[in-house]
């Protein structure tokens, strides 16, 4: 229901902001350029779909091979003790749990072409175990609120971004990316939690967020000991690396349980033609909605009034320019991301806002984009307050990176 009223919601702001442009203002132009927007974000929702059968049908053809040569159920009794908790309605070693796991370790990777696949044939095992097909199920809602939290260890594609501009320094936003896409996480699995009554004080709970938590601060030490200039190039290396080792493992697997490699890959890779196809009216419904909004300007008289706002009350507004990239990342990836490339440019690469920018990029992923991709792709029209905890989420990632900001940059 909650996405029912953010879609119009959208429409509704967007088509009052027009009138009082074009009535008041006198802007003749604000409606074509509306128009002209939804037109055009429907052919990109058409093209992301499209775009993604190639992805979707390589890793879902070597999920399948992965399935068979019991690599997945491996990854599932790995961390069958920690998911068992916080997705107790999951069977014990559930396909599932190791469908996750890949997708999160993709996604911590920042290998966005492997993630999307993974995380969308975790959503369809889970969907397997909801005793309501058209509404979300606790499970499905961890799983997604932990994928919008986005945590990325490595943002390769933030880094060759600023490189691109001219950054002196291309990775020194690192560490701060780090630190802000971790509390995200955290928060994120602590307010569902909360909505779920999931004890995380449980000992096998909290020995693996201990766990994690060194892990981060593992990677944080090594990747400061390293010349600034081999940053990108170590982590660019690294998870490539790992990637075609995950798909070599498979194969190797398949070999050893003597299983037909080829027949295999084909049964998972039709899966990933006919998910691509189901996720098209999904996704193309929630980005119009989202261009609707951008272009009328509601986006922009929003970013105004909080400068306004924050000034009023006399606290620091140097931050506000990066504001339309916080705004644009939960609505739309290519959104945010061009607001960040617009900072960079506007500002500098390496000023406060451009760097601030970066940061808030990095840390977290796209909840109503990935509402209407996952689950879209299982067909659920209720989410239930799967993005209410998504952007609660968002917003610890978005205060983290600008407390962090102020420590490494002001």
């Amino acid at each position: 229901m909650i996405l029912n009223y953010i879609w119009v919601g959208f429409f509704l702001l967007a088509f009052v902001w027009c009138c009082y442009q074009f009535f008041i203002l006198g802007n003749a132009d604000v409606f074509a350029a509306v128009i002209e927007g939804i037109f055009s974000s429907a052919k990109t929702g058409f093209e992301i779909s499209i775009g993604l059968t190639g992805v979707m049908t390589l890793w879902l053809g070597l999920m399948k091979i992965g399935e068979k040569a019991g690599a997945v159920n491996m990854l599932s009794r790995i961390v069958g003790p920690f998911f068992s908790r916080l997705f107790p309605e999951l069977p014990k070693n559930h396909p599932a749990l190791g469908n996750m796991l890949m997708n999160f370790s993709a996604n911590m990777l920042g290998l966005d072409n492997a993630a999307t696949p993974l995380g969308l044939k975790a959503m369809k095992s889970l969907q397997e175990e909801n005793r309501t097909p058209d509404t979300s199920s606790n499970a499905q809602i961890m799983f997604l609120v932990l994928n919008t939290s986005g945590l990325t260890i490595i943002p390769i594609s933030i880094m060759v971004y600023r490189a691109q501009l001219g950054a002196a320094d291309p990775s020194d936003i690192f560490i701060p990316v780090l630190i802000a896409t971790f509390f995200s996480t955290l928060v994120g699995l602590i307010s569902v939690a909360i909505w779920q009554r999931i004890n995380l004080f449980n000992r096998v709970v909290l020995s693996w967020l201990v766990g994690i938590t060194t892990l981060v601060g593992i990677i944080i030490w090594y990747f400061s000991s390293l010349p600034k200039d081999q940053i990108a190039r170590v982590s660019s290396i690294s998870s490539n690396f790992i990637l075609f080792s995950i798909i070599i493992a498979f194969i190797l697997g398949g070999l050893w349980k003597k299983i037909n490699l080829y027949d295999s890959f084909i049964d998972g890779a039709k899966e990933g033609f006919e998910t691509s196809i189901k996720i098209i009216p999904y996704l193309i419904a929630m980005l119009v909605a989202i261009a609707a909004f951008r272009e009328s300007g509601v986006m922009h008289a929003f970013i105004r009034g909080a400068e306004i706002a924050i000034g009023a009350v006399g606290m620091p507004t140097d931050f506000v320019g990066a504001l339309p990239t916080a705004i644009m990342k939960p609505l739309s990836g290519s959104g945010a991301r061009t607001m960040m490339v617009d900072a960079m440019k506007t500002y500098g690469a390496d000023s406060f806002v451009g760097r601030l920018s970066c940061m808030i990029q990095g840390s977290a992923d796209t909840t109503f984009f990935i509402v209407a991709l996952y689950f879209g792709s299982v067909g659920i029209k209720k989410t239930r307050y799967a993005i209410t905890c998504g952007l609660i989420a968002d917003l610890a990632g978005l205060i983290a990176a600008i407390l962090t900001a102020y420590v490494f940059f002001s």
